[in-house]
């Protein structure tokens, strides 16, 4: 994004977190309430404290009795004060912590209906950086804003007109000097959005990165990558140092430069003051001392309104990042019309199927293809030829470009996608395992399963006795991404977990190559159960998996080259013939 869009998009994103806020107003309108009550009660106190003054000045002239009377109604007051401080904190506390709850689970929401090719091309630590980092700095920042910022620009109000009752000519002084301050608070946080825009992106960055190297750390050490990982990790610190130093920089001179001017306020209330009062202007000593401390209530709010600013644009770079997740266009909805697909025969068909990843390089350009209920279809050839792309379209993790794709006679888009999706079933040859139990693995997709349905399809899975074998049996906790067992038993509570299922078209991509050879066999046969009478689609370059398919069909270049049994396609001696020497001869 250009700075000049940087720029433009603030008010948009300030009119966005308003949004957020509005279904609160209730409660921002109390905490306005309570706010706007505890700054006129706290600027109430000097009028007293200059009466007390009044009070004590002059040799036996102290009124006890007034002093006394003065002394309760100002503890009461500051009593009340501290009281609506605290609720006004609990509110904006409360508004804060839902608005925050509020874009993190719209966010999340939205980034589950981004399509597959959003996910593909950015990095798992940028979306986290945006649900996790961001929303917390932005959370930082709404909090202090409700805090402080409604409260300060009150007390500057207030406060002016307290002074204009006790003195126009002073007060007049102030309201002249008081530009000075805005003007060096605007400029300063004008120049320090952009800076801790880049900061975010920058420590976004920085989190893919830690998420990528930890993730994957045993092949970090295996291939001796930990010197490299610590030069990128070193050059995207250093970046996030230098903007990290830049805005703070810039941010921290808000306080200072405020500080300054305030105080050439307060000097020239406390030299003006004086010499009216001496010049016999009408000013006593108690009123020339609550001009002082309303000099200094005043000039106050001008430091922690810069300070909120400061906080507050941070807030918004982090805003506009998160906002910008939720702006991506999401997967295109189900038609309107859309009809629920029942199970039914997994009859699959291509016809004239085109589609590309980049519009630019040509993959699938005209793609036909009929698959009968119950058969079973290898998908072989070299890497990148579209085997993949193929299960991606039935699965429609992507949308074609044009033809037609059939299950059952009925067009992908015209049936729902949940209901389509619960007549496939994959097994992937990278594991995936959440942390839960084993039988609540097994029954990922199916959560309703009994715990006599979840053993069955451990049984045909041949990973009952393995299950058996471990701490607490199926109750025994997993963890993250199954770290804690190996890659053959992941593979095979995959497999179960389809089993549980049993949807009538099966798509298994190098679902046994994590397996060792004596677990493929028993594993083979529980495939050749669960796919009989099923639809089957194997994605594999084992020789076990490819002999037994009803039909191998051989891409290259996204186009199907040969398609036939395994003895027909070796009898022509093409394109297959050869692949089968160079991958599966010595098999």
């Amino acid at each position: 994004m250009s700075k000049q869009n940087k720029t433009s998009a603030r008010p948009d994103t300030l009119r966005r977190v308003l949004g957020l806020i509005a279904p609160y107003r209730g409660l921002v309108a109390l905490s306005l309430l309570l706010a706007a009550v505890t700054v006129v009660a706290t600027l109430y106190v000097p009028v007293l404290t200059g009466d007390g003054v009044d009070l004590i000045l002059g040799p036996g002239q102290v009124d006890f009795a007034a002093l006394g009377a003065l002394a309760v109604r100002l503890a009461l007051i500051v009593a009340g004060t501290a009281l609506c401080q605290w609720l006004m904190n609990v509110i904006n506390n409360r508004i804060t912590f839902q608005v925050v709850r509020d874009i993190r689970v719209h966010a999340f929401s939205h980034m589950e209906q981004l399509p597959l090719s959003y996910i593909d091309a950015h990095r798992p630590g940028e979306a986290i950086s945006r649900l996790t980092t961001d929303v917390e700095q932005f959370s930082d920042g709404l909090l202090m804003g409700f805090t402080q910022l409604f409260t300060g620009v009150l007390t500057i109000v207030v406060t002016l007109g307290f002074m204009l009752s006790i003195d126009w000519r002073i007060t007049l002084v102030v309201v002249v000097l008081t530009p000075l301050s805005i003007f060096v608070a605007k400029f300063i946080a004008e120049h320090t959005y952009s800076m801790f825009r880049v900061q975010s992106d920058t420590r976004a960055e920085m989190t893919g990165l830690v998420e990528e190297l930890v993730g994957n750390e045993h092949l970090v050490r295996a291939f001796a990558y930990e010197s490299r990982a610590e030069e990128r990790f070193e050059r995207i610190n250093l970046d996030l140092q230098r903007c990290g130093v830049r805005a703070t920089f810039f941010s921290s001179l808000t306080n200072p430069c405020t500080r300054s001017v305030n105080s050439v306020v307060y000097a020239a209330v406390g030299v003006l003051g004086a010499l009216i009062a001496i010049g016999g202007g009408g000013i006593t000593a108690g009123s020339l001392s609550a001009l002082l401390q309303y000099a200094n209530q005043y000039t106050k709010p001008f430091n922690d309104i810069s300070s909120v600013m400061t906080e507050l644009q941070n807030a918004m770079a982090c805003a506009q990042r998160v906002f910008d997740l939720i702006d991506e266009e999401p997967i295109r909805p189900d038609a309107p019309n859309a009809a629920v697909l029942p199970q039914g025969a997994g009859r699959v068909a291509f016809e004239h199927v085109r589609f590309r990843y980049d519009p630019q390089v040509p993959l699938i350009e005209d793609m036909n293809l009929r698959v009968w209920p119950g058969q079973r279809i290898a998908l072989v050839g070299p890497t990148g030829c579209g085997k993949t792309t193929l299960v991606n379209l039935l699965m429609r993790f992507y949308e074609i470009d044009g033809g037609a794709l059939l299950v059952d006679d009925r067009p992908l888009d015209s049936v729902t996608r949940d209901s389509l999706r619960a007549n496939l079933g994959m097994v992937l040859q990278e594991t995936w395992l959440k942390c839960g139990t084993v039988a609540e693995n097994i029954a990922y997709g199916k959560p309703d399963a009994t715990r006599k349905e979840i053993e069955a399809a451990a049984r045909q899975a041949r990973a009952h006795s393995f299950i058996t074998r471990l701490p607490q049996g199926y109750d025994t906790l997993i963890a993250e991404d199954g770290g804690n067992l190996s890659a053959g038993q992941r593979q095979l509570l995959c497999i179960a977990r389809v089993m549980l299922r049993r949807p009538p078209i099966l798509i298994l991509d190098e679902a046994t190559s994590s397996i060792d050879t004596r677990t493929e066999v028993l594993v083979q046969a529980a495939f050749d159960e669960l796919m009989r009478g099923r639809t089957s689609f194997i994605v594999a370059h084992r020789l076990s998996t490819i002999k037994n398919a009803d039909r191998i069909l051989v891409m290259r270049a996204g186009s199907i080259v040969e398609s036939g049994a395994h003895d027909e396609l070796l009898a022509r001696g093409g394109f297959y013939a050869k692949l089968y020497e160079s991958q599966f001869a010595q098999v």
